[in-house]
């Protein structure tokens, strides 16, 4: 009887674990992943996904977690990820996106795309959504982030930081 009381709340456990979303208008996988503190890899393999399509209405199972904000993903990128660009982050007010606070301003960047900006001396790193143009003016600064984004990097006490820039989705 013990047994299968332990066994029926070990159950329970891992079902309360294992959490259910439902695909929304303009969601992606990266960014439905990234908003539940997952991968994109692991959304796939819960789900028996050959790729990443995904359709509104769609219900995805999601793997319990312990991360609750984009911020506490891991800094470590992907293997299959390259940085894309190095230089100088600074950060402004940003433009306000209502899909995320973690915004940023890159030249030439397409709207939508996501980004994983590393502090080159600290190792810190957050997901950013380019949302709009800039910066301009000093060659060597190649992203302009969003006050929040700049806060999680630990960088607005230096104004400039030298960053990594690794592109993890396009729109």
């Amino acid at each position: 009887m013990k047994k299968a009381l332990l066994l029926a709340t070990l159950m329970l456990g891992v079902a309360e674990a294992e959490r259910v979303y439902r695909v929304k208008a303009g969601d992606t996988l990266w960014s439905v992943a990234q908003s539940h503190g997952t991968t994109v890899q692991s959304v796939l393999a819960l789900n028996g996904l050959a790729n990443a399509t995904i359709r509104v209405g769609e219900v995805l199972r999601l793997p319990g977690t312990t991360v609750t904000s984009p911020r506490e993903i891991p800094a470590t990128p992907p293997a299959a990820s390259a940085v894309f660009q190095r230089g100088q982050a600074a950060y402004y007010g940003g433009r306000r996106d209502h899909r995320t606070p973690m915004t940023a301003a890159h030249l030439t960047l397409p709207f939508g795309t996501w980004v994983r900006v590393t502090h080159a001396r600290t190792g810190r790193s957050v997901m950013v959504m380019i949302n709009d143009r800039g910066p301009f003016g000093i060659r060597s600064r190649v992203i302009d982030l969003s006050t929040s984004a700049a806060r999680v990097l630990g960088m607005q006490s230096e104004g400039v930081a030298p960053v990594t820039l690794t592109v993890m989705s396009r729109p």
